[in-house]
C-alpha cells in the first residue's frame, strides 16, 4: 500500500466519523427539542388554530377600569388575550388589575439670567394584578408589574398635554405585552 493510499483511507475513514459524529449531533438535538413546549397554543400542524393553549388564554375576564389608562390596559390586554374576539361569553378566569400611572419630569434649571423648562419626562404606569380561577375562587397568579415610557415636552401647550398621553398609551401597550406573558406563565402551569 502506497503512502497516498494510506492517506485517502484515512480520508475516507474520518469522513465517515464525521457523517456519524453529524448524526449523532442531529439526534441529539431532536431529542432535546421535545422537551420545550410551545408558550401560546399547542403542538399543531401547520395553519391548524392554536389549541388549549389559546382557548385558556381567551376564557379569562377583565372588568372595566375606573381610569382611561386602566382603560387603554384592558382594552389592549383583552385583544392580546382573545386574539382580537373580545370578551369571553364563558369566562374561567377573572383578571382584576389595579392600575396607576404617574409623571416624573426632570429637574428645572434657573440662574440669573435663564429659566430652563424641563424638556424630558418619564410616564410610569405600574398595575396591581390577581388572576383568578372563577369556579373555584381560587388564586393562580398575583403580584406587580410596572413599565416607564420616556417622552419630550414641547415648548406648546396642546403638543406637551398629548406628549403626556401618548406616553400613557405607550406603556399601557407595553405593560399590556408585559400582562399576556404572566398570564399565560400562570395558566400554563
Amino acid at each position: 500500500m502506497s503512502s497516498s493510499d494510506t492517506v485517502r483511507a484515512g480520508a475516507v475513514l474520518l469522513s465517515r466519523r464525521a457523517v456519524v459524529a453529524a448524526a449523532a449531533t442531529l439526534a441529539l438535538g431532536l431529542a432535546a427539542g421535545c422537551t420545550a413546549r410551545p408558550l401560546y397554543g399547542e403542538l399543531a400542524p401547520a395553519g391548524a388554530p392554536g389549541g388549549a393553549g389559546a382557548a385558556r388564554h381567551a376564557a379569562v375576564d377583565i372588568p372595566p377600569a375606573g381610569d382611561r389608562v386602566g382603560q387603554e390596559l384592558r382594552n389592549h390586554l383583552i385583544f392580546l388575550l382573545g386574539g382580537g374576539q373580545g370578551r369571553p361569553v364563558q369566562p374561567a378566569y377573572r383578571l382584576d388589575l389595579a392600575t396607576t400611572a404617574s409623571e416624573s419630569v426632570s429637574a428645572t434649571v434657573n440662574t440669573g439670567r435663564v429659566s430652563l423648562e424641563p424638556t424630558a419626562g418619564i410616564m410610569s404606569v405600574s398595575t396591581a394584578y390577581t388572576l383568578t380561577e372563577i369556579a373555584t375562587g381560587r388564586v393562580v397568579s398575583a403580584g406587580t408589574r410596572a413599565v416607564q415610557a420616556p417622552y419630550d415636552i414641547p415648548a406648546q401647550d396642546f403638543a406637551a398635554a398629548r406628549a403626556v398621553r401618548d406616553a400613557e398609551n405607550r406603556a399601557a401597550r407595553e405593560l399590556a405585552e408585559l400582562l399576556r406573558l404572566v398570564v399565560a406563565q400562570a395558566l400554563e402551569r
